[in-house]
């Protein structure tokens, strides 16, 4: 089982999936995103396998979300999606990904346990 863990070490909520996953013996591979952000590409994907439209993914209570005006209801998927990619700080996480083909949203921790 392929299992991909896009994580931020600050965030608590991120910490207690990682360690949720550990102590059911799941070795994730973790991608601190705000490192290493993920392309368009893999986010849309991401998206797509959450059910979830761009805002919903979003932290819109950061700064950059209103300096960058992304609560404008023109801007289409892709425009929110390149926002993400270019300021991943944007991003909710914990995001867990298994075998490539389903995903869960880690809030809290222990929805990612329905994909395993």
């Amino acid at each position: 089982m392929a299992v991909i863990l896009y994580h931020n070490p600050r965030c608590s909520k991120s910490r207690q999936t990682l360690a949720l996953l550990q102590d059911r013996g799941v070795k994730p591979q973790v991608i601190e995103y705000l490192k290493t952000p993920p392309d368009a590409a893999t986010l849309s994907d991401i998206l797509d396998k959450l059910s979830m439209a761009p805002r919903d993914l979003m932290r819109r209570k950061e700064a950059v979300y209103g300096e960058l005006g992304l609560d404008n209801p023109e801007l289409d998927r892709d425009a929110l999606i390149q926002a993400m990619v270019e300021n991943p700080i944007l991003i909710e996480r914990p995001i867990l990904v298994v075998d490539g083909r389903k995903a869960a949203l880690g809030r809290p921790p222990e929805q990612v346990l329905g994909i395993l």
